[in-house]
């Protein structure tokens, strides 16, 4: 029903405004008696051989919803009823801000992708943790952190930390998103001399708490050989907890959509079935290179329990979902962990 009705409908309309509709919808319906119990019924999907365990979390299954979707976590508790195994939240920057001017959220529709500039558009930290405090312990909740746009960048790691504290309490696991391409000053996050000096700040925040959060890194499908190897490198010498493969790409060969489409969008982190392969030869290479020695968690164009399976078979721990989720609609958690189970 979803794709041959109400998805039509929606893709009518402007993305992001269907977005915050879709946000109410669920939202109104969630409050009538029953339909959260409807949703669980229809979508979830319990069996212990789904269950896996990595830095020190349970997870129910292993598809989750990646971060981008519900920024501001307003949304987690109503979408824990659709069989996530995990959600994870923001972007979170320090203080809200606006993000890019819209529009800068694009459907290609014959190649199945999303080309987004939202620019980390959310909040801000006090507004995530109102919401965060509404924590029905449905689900595993991950906090996906960066830093403000306008921020210099020698304040880059003051940033972080500051989001990494205030967010300690109310998350399960947190993420670095230094790979984002719509935020500026892209070019530090992606220097390992740096990253090695964000990583430790936080893990020193970290060894202060009574319980530590394990720590992820957010890279992107654009990486070369070289910069995968000192990624692996990376993760050896701080020990972070994984790697999170991979974010959007700035890369637009192949598709189907006219040039003069793309020129008309501009810039942007292509999502969805486009990336698919780039972010499965990522997920591969840091798995064989590094001898399977960290956890990772695959997302990018997965939209089919075959496309998750491929990402599995390639070396990821988990999965995450975001542009299929949209386009192929709440079942697809559903067939996905029903797939895997008929591989155990």
């Amino acid at each position: 029903m979803y794709k041959t009705i109400v998805r039509p409908i929606f893709f009518l309309f402007d993305p992001e405004k269907i977005h915050h509709f879709t946000f109410s919808l669920i939202k109104l319906l969630s409050k009538i008696p029953f339909i959260s119990l409807i949703f669980r019924n229809l979508y979830m999907v319990k069996d212990k051989r789904l269950e896996r365990k990595l830095f020190g979390i349970t997870f129910k299954n292993p598809v989750g919803l990646a971060a981008g979707f519900d920024k501001n976590a307003v949304l987690y508790n109503e979408l824990a009823d659709f069989g996530f195994g995990f959600i994870e939240i923001g972007t979170v920057t320090p203080k809200g801000q606006l993000g890019n001017p819209k529009k800068r959220l694009f459907r290609l529709k014959n190649d199945q992708g999303i080309i987004n500039r939202m620019g980390f558009n959310n909040e801000g930290i006090a507004p995530a943790i109102a919401q965060l405090k509404k924590n029905k312990g449905k689900v595993i909740i991950g906090g996906n952190i960066g830093k403000n746009t306008a921020t210099k960048p020698q304040n880059y790691t003051k940033d972080y930390c500051e989001v990494f504290t205030a967010l300690h309490p109310y998350v399960d696991y947190f993420v670095l998103n230094v790979s984002c391409p719509n935020v500026g000053s892209h070019a530090k996050l992606n220097d390992k001399t740096y990253l090695i000096e964000l990583i430790s700040a936080c893990q020193g925040l970290n060894a202060k708490e009574a319980i530590q959060k394990p720590i992820l890194l957010k890279i992107a499908p654009d990486l070369n050989d070289n910069q995968l190897d000192e990624i692996i490198e990376l993760v050896k010498e701080t020990n972070i907890a994984g790697v999170i493969a991979s974010n959007t790409s700035i890369h637009r060969e192949g598709l189907k959509v006219s040039k003069e489409r793309l020129d008309a969008i501009g810039n942007g982190g292509l999502s969805g079935q486009p990336i698919k392969h780039r972010s499965t030869k990522v997920i591969q290479y840091l798995a064989d290179n590094s001898n399977k020695a960290f956890p990772i968690i695959g997302v990018g164009g997965i939209h089919s329990a075959k496309d998750a399976l491929e990402k599995i078979n390639a070396g990821a721990d988990l999965v995450q979902v975001y542009t299929g989720f949209i386009y192929e609609g709440p079942s697809l958690i559903k067939k996905i962990n029903k797939t895997i189970l008929k591989q155990t």
